[in-house]
């Protein structure tokens, strides 16, 4: 096997050189962590579903109209993808109350929101992602008006999408954040989807009872974070369950809309 090339580590995943020029490899790590990895565990299986999660909405998104950095899945935890050079800012979409907008604003949990809500927040772990504004994201040169018009707008796209599409397996999309990237092709340069979705990022509940179903039980020490993340899987269609005689020794196992 060729040694490969390290570029960065993160809390989740790690980025080696592609095959080739222009693109990258994207592996998925066990690792959970929160609090700017204060809290971190290892749970086995995570890497291997949060990059199936990531194929199938990549795949989906881009059918919509909104290009993404994603190529193609390679096994059970890589995925190649386009290189393209990050947008130091997340964008954060809230339809419900939820988490650190709950704290900040003395709101209640669970509260619906009038309509969609876009928050931006600053990459840097050291800062804890401090909260931006618009203002703060053009003046300081991280992004150009014109390219957060681009980001916003294929924000909302992607939040449109996924809450109808989470909606139909009955759970509620409360918000998600998302990375974009600059992608240079032909001479030309655009904003696309880049990073990863998955249950890492978003946060989803059980539209009839509220159980949360991503990584919030992780942090809030509720335990079942695997569970909550096959159950998402299942309902997607991404897990298929063994035939009942043979499933105890064998399990769930992903299913792959790879094509190659």
């Amino acid at each position: 096997m060729n040694k490969r090339t390290k570029i960065y580590e993160g809390k989740a995943k790690i980025l080696y050189e592609g095959p080739e020029a222009g693109t990258i490899i994207q592996f998925f790590k066990d690792d959970a962590t929160a609090f700017n990895n204060q809290k971190h565990d290892v749970l086995e299986g995570k890497g291997a579903l949060n990059n199936r999660f990531s194929e199938y909405f990549m795949q989906r998104i881009d059918l919509i109209g909104v290009p993404t950095h994603f190529i193609k899945r390679i096994n059970m935890r890589e995925q190649l993808v386009k290189k393209v050079e990050i947008i130091p800012v997340e964008v954060i979409v809230r339809n419900v109350v939820a988490g650190s907008m709950a704290k900040r604003l003395g709101l209640e949990e669970g509260m619906a929101l009038p309509r969609s809500i876009v928050e931006f927040s600053y990459k840097d772990d050291a800062l804890g992602d401090p909260l931006v504004s618009d203002e703060h994201v053009t003046a300081l040169g991280w992004a150009t008006p014109p390219e957060l018009d681009d980001m916003i707008a294929m924000t909302l796209r992607i939040n449109d999408f996924l809450t109808g599409l989470f909606a139909g397996i009955g759970i509620k999309l409360v918000d998600f954040k998302l990375e974009f990237g600059r992608l240079v092709e032909d001479g030309l340069m655009r904003i696309v989807l880049a990073d990863e979705i998955s249950p890492d990022n978003c946060r989803l509940w059980d539209i009839e009872t509220n159980e949360k179903l991503d990584k919030d039980r992780f942090r809030r020490d509720l335990g079942g974070v695997m569970e909550a993340y096959r159950e998402v899987a299942k309902r997607l269609g991404l897990l298929q369950e063994e035939n009942s005689e043979i499933r105890d020794h064998k399990g769930p196992v992903l299913v792959s809309d790879n094509k190659d």
